[in-house]
């Protein structure tokens, strides 16, 4: 379970965000929808330690993964990418890179990709480790629809594998209906309406 309580975060003088409460049940989507400059991010790279709140608390279980909006890629073909930093097998990698519509590209250079394609190789080198939260930063940025349908196919096998929780932000109300059990709408910071049962 996340647990969130009144945390804030300051630019300065001005409040950018403010969350009075927020709870996510173990093994549940949230999808955090809002404009450009609304807290998404910022309500992210707090809860993935990249950012520190200037009040409030949080709590949520290890391990945490995090996705960033920025997708980028190491040197090397596909799977190398894939495998970076673990001790999964080759097997698993093309696996999954298969299930994210690449297995055809795995030996291409992840430098070469597309940005939809990159964006999906990043969600791949996170889906291969095993995680209890998973918070993704515009997860389908620069993907098509048929990337958008792999992707949230690829996210629902991974949480109900691993019995995870999910916070993803999203412009896209399609991709969160498809996805999440329940949203939130942040509007400068905060939490303007909050929706169950999304899906």
């Amino acid at each position: 379970m996340i647990k969130i309580e009144n945390v804030k975060k300051y630019y300065k003088e001005r409040c950018v965000l403010d969350i009075e409460s927020l709870t996510v049940e173990q093994g549940e989507t949230l999808a955090i929808l809002g404009a450009n400059g609304s807290g998404k991010t910022t309500l992210l790279r707090i809860l993935a330690g990249l950012l520190k709140a200037d009040e409030g608390s949080f709590e949520l279980p290890a391990p945490v993964l995090y996705l960033p909006q920025q997708s980028y890629a190491f040197a090397g073909n596909l799977v190398r990418n894939v495998l970076m930093g673990t001790k999964a097998a080759a097997g698993e990698a093309e696996q999954l890179l298969d299930s994210m519509g690449l297995g055809a590209l795995k030996e291409k250079k992840a430098a070469s990709l597309s940005g939809g394609e990159l964006q999906r190789l990043a969600l791949c080198r996170l889906l291969i480790r095993p995680a209890k939260v998973l918070l993704l930063d515009e997860p389908t940025a620069a993907c098509d629809a048929q990337g958008t349908a792999l992707i949230a196919e690829a996210l629902a096998d991974y949480q109900q594998k691993e019995g995870c929780s999910i916070l993803l932000s999203t412009h896209e109300k399609e991709f969160a209906t498809a996805c999440a059990h329940h949203s939130i709408t942040l509007r400068d910071g905060k939490i303007e309406k909050e929706q169950e049962e999304v899906c």
